[in-house]
């Protein structure tokens, strides 16, 4: 029944082998069959599917989904290919396939989700759902009030700029900044921007969730964490739209000319 049919990018998500966004790479690239045939994007299936990655069969899972809270040392690499050198996958180790909600720079440390929830990665990261994570970051000369203020309002990188966030000095090279973005290297490009360089960065919380665990460890999410968790994001759009700024469609320009006029005919305005 129709009731019973998912669209195979949340059936993979949900069985954990991948996110949402991992699958239709995978169904682009034609690694994915449904019964042994390669299907479309936005096909849907059935638990009576056969769905296969790469010749190996999936399962839908009802197992309880993985959730970790992982202090990310510096020189890991947020990153699911095993091929690459000091991945995430490979440094935590765990005996579940699980893989990052996002990422953190080689060069930074701090929170990072590992799960292997499909359904909620996209939740978390669509640019347009405002979710907070905060940093602490050191930079390589003393902090000025005016850099707060700029850093603040807004920095201009990446053909944009960014939104106006939380900025705090804690101490003379230190300060504490709220994003409900991710732009690529966000931070060290705006205090680049600025004339600072960026010598130590951790992220310290990811909406709901403070780092309390050492660099290089890991903890479950506990069954509360996860409940205010999923409460928090639950308002948030599942859809490719909801990352695309939104843009507004140019109004038709109205000219009006006279019936004597040569371009009248050609027109066709009458």
């Amino acid at each position: 029944m129709e009731e019973n049919l998912k669209r195979l990018n949340k059936f993979i998500g949900e069985t954990g082998f991948c996110s949402r966004r991992e699958a239709d790479k995978y169904i682009e690239e034609g690694r994915v069959t449904i019964n042994g045939i390669v299907p479309e994007l936005g096909t849907k299936v059935s638990p009576n599917d056969e769905v296969r990655i790469d010749g190996k069969l999936i399962h839908e899972k009802n197992e309880k989904h993985v959730y970790l809270a992982f202090n990310k040392p510096v020189g890991i690499e947020c990153t699911t290919n095993l091929e690459v050198r000091n991945n995430i996958v490979d440094y935590i180790n765990y005996p579940k396939r699980i893989f990052p909600i996002g990422r953190l720079d080689k060069a930074s440390e701090g929170l990072i989700f590992m799960t292997n929830d499909g359904d909620i990665v996209n939740k978390i990261l669509r640019a347009r759902n405002n979710h907070e994570k905060e940093y602490t970051v050191t930079v390589n000369k003393p902090i000025t009030d005016r850099f707060i203020q700029r850093m603040g309002n807004g920095v201009p990188i990446l053909d944009t700029v960014t939104r106006k966030c939380k900025v705090e000095q804690i101490s003379k090279n230190i300060f504490k900044i709220v994003l409900t973005q991710g732009l690529n290297r966000q931070i060290r490009r705006m205090c680049e921007y600025l004339g600072y360089e960026v010598t130590a960065l951790k992220r310290i919380r990811i909406i709901n969730i403070s780092l309390d665990v050492p660099v290089g460890r890991y903890r479950d999410l506990t069954d509360a964490e996860i409940k205010e968790l999923n409460e928090l994001i639950e308002p948030s759009s599942k859809t490719e739209e909801a990352s695309l700024p939104k843009t507004e469609v140019p109004k038709r320009r109205t000219e009006f000319i006279k019936k004597d006029d040569p371009r009248f005919k050609k027109r066709g305005d009458y």
